[in-house]
């Protein structure tokens, strides 16, 4: 039986940063943000954070909604959160919908061409898993003229399911045959411990935690790097031995 070689990429925070969202965040609000002594960066990461708490509660509470709908919800308490006594006279609610516009406008993170040259130079097929819509994240791809079939983005938009639900990874992992070489690639240490867990192998990139705090994780991941075209020599190098 021939044996195929693929990698999952999780998008948002692996294959792109988050620079454009904070840079709006700081165009649109930054100076009412500094005069309560808030820095957009930290505010925007706030925000997302409590996002995602909220879409993976409600995905666990079977109350799924997509997450450019909480993200766009979660932004005046995120302001109260902060410190803000009056949030929605500190910022209006076009300006909130032009920051979640904002998250769409992602760019990819420099090296994610390369990475994905390596891996197909060398057999593998590539596929995403994202938490966002498939339309939203395809346009980081167009946008940067990277090459990424729409077809292989898989959104959990679809199955109802968030990361890091094990049903999500289970699913992905069972498209591919049971020979198959499997890697499950992230910049989230949550995110690829959690795919391990069904069977993939992993390879993590530290490009955005800096801290991969495997005391929390105890995943042995096949291969690690700070870079993603290192990653994808990893990975390389890593399928050799199967």
């Amino acid at each position: 039986m021939v044996q195929s070689k693929h990698v999952v990429f999780d998008i948002v925070g692996t294959l792109t940063s988050f620079d454009a969202f904070y840079d709006g965040i700081e165009h649109t609000i930054g100076n009412r943000l500094a005069s309560q002594n808030l820095n957009s960066r930290l505010f925007g990461y706030s925000w997302m954070t409590a996002a995602e708490l909220e879409f993976t509660f409600l995905s666990v509470a079977e109350g799924y909604k997509p997450y450019k709908e909480i993200l766009r919800a979660l932004f005046f308490r995120t302001l109260h959160m902060a410190g803000v006594e009056n949030p929605h006279q500190f910022a209006t609610a076009e300006e909130r919908d032009q920051l979640v516009q904002s998250y769409s406008e992602l760019e990819l993170r420099p090296g994610t061409k390369e990475c994905f040259d390596i891996l197909r130079d060398a057999g593998f097929t590539i596929w995403c898993l994202t938490t966002g819509d498939a339309q939203r994240v395809a346009g980081y791809f167009e946008r940067s003229a990277v090459d990424m079939p729409p077809n292989n983005i898989v959104s959990c938009d679809k199955s109802g399911l968030a990361k890091p639900s094990l049903a999500v990874y289970r699913s992905m992992f069972e498209r591919f045959a049971s020979n198959d070489i499997k890697f499950f690639a992230a910049a989230h240490m949550w995110d690829v411990s959690a795919a391990v867990k069904v069977g993939f192998l992993g390879a993590y990139c530290s490009i955005l935690e800096k801290e991969p705090c495997e005391e929390i994780f105890e995943t042995k991941m096949e291969v690690s790097s700070s870079s993603l075209p290192h990653l994808a020599n990893e990975i390389v190098a890593k399928a050799s031995e199967y």
